[in-house]
């Protein structure tokens, strides 16, 4: 998990790559466990933590489940094939949303660029292209010419790309995306934020693959809860 405090000292003292390969991980408790089928265990306060303060769903009658995350994280890029199939398989009940985290004001351009591709019909085809150029391709992408370069060699026209990502509607998308981390007080990415309460990730959990299954876990317990 790439996380606020150690983005702020190491982002720029050590090489760029260096920098998206930081690890830190944060204290958890131990709490009560939740025996589940296979002998499976999914425990709070250590596979999941409950936010302090609840936030609001958009959709209700739903599981909403959201995603924080930076492109320039390895570890969101490492969780992508596992989050995508996720997400592919859930039922018409689970809405799942992206939320692009600026932990410094020089990487709003990432958010910026995020929203951009989204208004363009485009979020889909390319976030993951993004984050391949940025840990394979080694392209740092965090200058407006940088992306527009990358942007027209994903066919692009750079113009209706450029004007979208410097208009008020996507800066404030993108401000208002990192008002809603400091909500939810997301400290490090990836983070999966389930129903405005519970939050997990491969850092939490210990494994992305128990993380997924922490997921499985906290979507069906939202359903259990809706049909009491």
């Amino acid at each position: 998990m790439i996380s606020l405090p150690s983005l702020y000292r190491q982002l720029y003292a050590i090489s760029f790559a260096a920098a998206f390969s930081l690890l830190p991980l944060g204290p958890l408790s131990a709490q009560t466990a939740n025996p589940q089928p296979g002998n499976l265990k999914i425990q709070e306060g250590i596979d999941y933590r409950i936010l302090l303060t609840a936030q609001p769903v958009e959709v209700k009658n739903k599981v909403e489940v959201i995603e924080f995350f930076w492109y320039g994280c390895p570890h969101c890029f490492e969780f992508e094939p596992e989050l995508s199939a996720w997400v592919a398989r859930q039922g018409k009940d689970v809405v799942f949303k992206r939320v692009p985290v600026a932990f410094r004001d020089d990487l709003l351009v990432h958010s910026q660029l995020f929203f951009t591709l989204e208004a363009m019909g485009k979020g889909d085809a390319l976030n993951n292209k993004v984050m391949t150029s940025i840990h394979k391709d080694n392209k740092r992408l965090l200058t407006e010419n940088d992306i527009a370069d990358w942007a027209v060699g994903q066919g692009l026209d750079r113009n209706t790309f450029l004007t979208t990502f410097r208009s008020f509607a996507t800066v404030s998308k993108a401000r208002n995306a990192n008002q809603l981390s400091t909500n939810y007080r997301i400290d490090g990415v990836p983070s999966i934020i389930v129903q405005g309460r519970f939050v997990t990730s491969p850092s939490i959990a210990g494994t992305k693959a128990k993380a997924i299954q922490t997921m499985d876990y906290l979507v069906e317990k939202v359903r259990k809860e809706k049909y009491k």
